[in-house]
């Protein structure tokens, strides 16, 4: 009588649950898998921890039982579930004509799939309001949860929720005389941003030279190898650092966990969890036999383990480096779903969609405080023609592989993102994105509400495949803590790309027919409204091609077309900025038209103008452009209600005269009610009209120089810093061998650090310079005369 019960409460919550959609096919076929704390299916070691083997048995047995039904894993009661082990669903687990669905048991209940362990402790006070337990686990981890809140590592400089970088950082963190304090700093770990601060370093302590300074190994974090930054780090995981609320220590070797809570909190009744397990979920298939038709639905994902020491390879032609793992991790599936989850305080990514899958969804889910990305899709370097990985490497005609499109279909193809709502991503590793795309096609990322994040809120890698629909999206707080970047950010880089722009020009002019070889299909970006204050609303950086850009508001930082080909951008609105073109090739195609722009273009290093820039509207007179647009126009816009963020124009407006046609501007971000209430609001602008500003040029040999003063030049030369001397125009028969867009950064043996350097250098008398130390294509030469 009682299983007659219990099969009828389950069949009436888990179906008003989950009978929403018919991919999921919950009717008369499905058997329920009932898991909880007093089920015969939960294996418990201790407190609410189970086994993953078990729950895999279990579904095996079912499936073999059932082959052609949908098994519902359901947990039955609202608390968290911690696994032991990660669980894995392989094909033989899901596949045959039915599906597999893991829920809780009713539509709300508060189910978390934690990847950490609850770990029993008996407290005693020790010093300085820190507190010691006896902790016997046979691993070290990395992140402490004290009542289900996480904690900080000891670290210096102490935690600081209002700093920038790295919530504090500081130039002494590693210096000789701080490390003299540390008796054992082994297993501490640096963090610093990378140099010119694409990304960043992590390391762990190995040992001390006798000079004080850190044995390390690690920095594999990134893939353009130039050190760490000078200033933006910090260090954890040293004992002696602890000396605040909230910061913990443990001791492997000695097997005991130092703590000092925050006033108030009674460590007696405290739950604690450490992090364990990197995955929860992973769906394990192949090209060949792909797991199918698998659903997460409703769950809480948290206390996964952070992999930034795993995050080495090496994406192509990049900064990036990725740990191919999260909280869920899809490989090799067709048909699968994650939705209505939340992902909240994992160490590593969120979900990672790796290698070949089909018809993946991520669709209503709230991530949150990740240390790495929040939803990544990744395929497999196998499946491009001719590959290389490290920025500066190069490949001859000869060698490239000219067939058009992927080799393998190993990629992730026809996925969609829908409806999420990512923020507060990138709190350990800072090359994430809370979208990330690389070595994949047609995915379509829509309605998603992105902000908070340390660089850039979608990102496409490569141009590997293109046919990507990104649309309705809300991106702004982006590039909070790196540089040369944008909210929505995309590089090319293919198989003809070049280091040395004058080999790409003549490669791309002789052979044209290489330009789309990788980027088959093109990208439509278009009904999103982004915010970058720290560089660009839209950046199309190196050879970013086959572009359709249409229908944007960008609030802030402006849109920027690096070297590239084939981009149509129109009808976008260009906040408080304008167009960014940088050193276009001769035959880009590009065009630029009916946008309005709030300043006058700013272009760098252009030669070429694209097929055309034209019927576009400024602000005044002063800012139409003598080269390009012969038809465009100057006036006040005329916006509906700009102050509320609408962007429409009024009727009269000349921007009705040079062919703009309003769009909606109140379909941006996540649509779900519950999301929406949860979301921040972008911050609007204060609009204000922008002249141009007169620059610093001067004549140097006669040539024209000038100082490093604008984001899109230090961008354009691709330098780490502002310093250096930027060649605006070289002479014809000039006496060194130098070009326009070079960067001057030493004189001899004097650091050039801007024109007045440069000069003192020349001016001393019978002493001129034997060598110039150059920046030209994005490394440095010397030039020796």
């Amino acid at each position: 009588m009682k299983m007659i019960r219990l099969y009828a409460l389950l069949l009436t919550a888990v179906t008003g649950a989950l009978a929403t959609t018919a991919q999921e096919r919950l009717s008369n076929d499905t058997v329920y898998i009932p898991v909880g704390i007093q089920s015969r299916h939960s294996a418990k070691l201790y407190g609410n921890v189970y086994t993953a083997a078990r729950l895999q048995a279990v579904l095996r047995e079912n499936r073999e039982r059932h082959p052609g039904k949908t098994l519902a894993v359901v947990l039955m009661e609202p608390g968290t579930y911690y696994l032991d082990s990660t669980l894995v669903i392989t094909p033989e687990l899901a596949n045959g004509n039915g599906a597999v669905v893991i829920m809780p048991a009713h539509p709300g209940d508060d189910v978390t799939l934690s990847g950490g362990q609850p770990v029993k402790v008996k407290w005693r006070r020790w010093k300085n309001g820190i507190y010691k337990a006896k902790l016997e686990l046979p691993y070290s981890f990395d992140q402490l949860y004290i009542n289900d809140r996480q904690q900080v590592r000891a670290r210096y400089p102490n935690y600081d929720s209002s700093a920038q970088y790295y919530n504090g950082s500081a130039a002494d963190a590693i210096s000789p005389e701080r490390v003299k304090t540390w008796k054992h700093p082994q297993g501490g770990y640096v963090h610093a941003l990378h140099k010119g601060e694409w990304g960043g370093y992590h390391y762990r302590i190995t040992g001390v030279h006798p000079d004080y300074s850190l044995q390390l190994e690690g920095g594999y974090q990134n893939n353009r190898q130039m050190g760490m930054h000078a200033s933006r780090r910090f260090v954890e995981n040293i004992f002696e650092e602890l000396d605040t609320a909230r910061e913990w220590y443990y001791d492997q070797p000695a097997k005991t966990l130092y703590y000092k809570p925050a006033p108030g909190v009674r460590l007696s009744r405290a739950t604690v969890v450490v992090s364990r397990l990197p995955q929860a979920i992973t769906l394990k298939g192949s090209a060949n036999n792909p797991v199918r038709n698998v659903t997460i639905a409703g769950l809480r994902l948290a206390h996964t383990a952070p992999t930034f020491m795993d995050t080495r390879e090496p994406l192509l032609r990049s900064d990036w480096t990725i740990y191919r793992g999260g909280a869920i991790l899809l490989d090799g599936t067709e048909h699968c779903t994650i939705r209505d989850c939340e992902f909240d305080h994992n160490g590593g990514n969120a979900v990672f969609v790796s290698n070949y899958n089909r018809h993946a969804a991520i669709t209503g889910c709230h991530i949150h405080d990740a240390g790495g990305s929040g939803i990544c899709f990744v395929g497999n370097p196998d499946a491009v023609r001719s590959p290389l990985f490290e920025y500066n490497e190069s490949q001859p005609l000869a060698a490239i592989d000219t067939v058009r499109g992927p080799k393998t279909n190993h990629y992730p193809d026809s996925c969609t993102v829908y409806n999420n709502l990512i923020y507060r991503i990138g709190t350990i590793e800072k090359q994430t994105a809370g979208i990330q795309l690389s070595m994949a096609m047609n995915i379509s990322v829509l309605h998603n509400t992105i902000y908070d994040v340390p660089r850039a809120g979608i990102n496409v890698s490569e141009g590997t495949f293109g046919g990507h629909d990104i649309a309705y999206n809300d991106v702004f707080n982006t590039v909070l803590e790196t540089g040369d970047h944008g909210a929505f950010n995309s590089w090319g880089r293919d198989r003809y790309w070049h280091p040395d722009r004058g080999a790409m020009n003549d490669l791309t002019e002789a052979h044209p027919e290489l330009i789309l070889q990788d980027a088959i299909y093109t990208t439509r970006l278009h009904h999103n409204r982004f915010r970058c204050d720290h560089g660009w609303d839209i950046d199309l950086d190196d050879g970013s091609s086959n572009y359709y850009i249409y229908n944007n508001v960008c609030l802030n930082g402006g849109l920027k077309l690096r070297e590239g080909f084939y981009r149509t951008v129109e009808n976008n609105v260009i906040l408080n900025n304008s167009f960014h073109p940088h050193v276009w090739f001769k035959n880009s195609h590009d065009i630029f038209r009916h946008n309005i722009v709030t300043g006058p273009y700013k272009p760098i290093g252009i030669r070429y103008w694209g097929d055309e820039l034209d019927f576009n509207l400024f602000p005044d007179k002063a800012t139409l452009p003598a080269e390009t647009d012969q038809h465009s126009m100057a006036g006040d816009p005329g916006f509906v209600n700009p102050i509320a963020g609408d962007y429409r124009v009024k009727a009269g407006s000349p921007a009705l005269r040079i062919v703009f046609n309003n769009f909606p501007m109140d379909s941006f971000g996540v649509i779900s009610p519950a999301l929406r209430l949860l979301a921040k609001k972008a911050p609007l602008p204060v609009l204000r009209q922008q002249h141009l500003i007169g620059t610093s040029e001067t004549t140097w040999l006669g040539a024209r120089i000038k100082n490093i003063e604008t984001l899109g030049e230090r961008s354009a030369a691709g330098l780490p810093d502002n310093n250096g001397v930027y060649l605006v125009r070289i002479p014809d028969n000039f006496p060194y061998a130098l070009q326009a867009g070079d960067v001057i950064l030493k004189a001899g043996n004097t650091v050039v650090q801007n024109v007045g350097d440069l000069q003192k250098a020349y001016n001393r008398e019978g002493d001129k310079p034997a060598t110039l130390t150059i920046f030209r294509n994005q490394r440095e030469i010397i030039l020796k005369f």
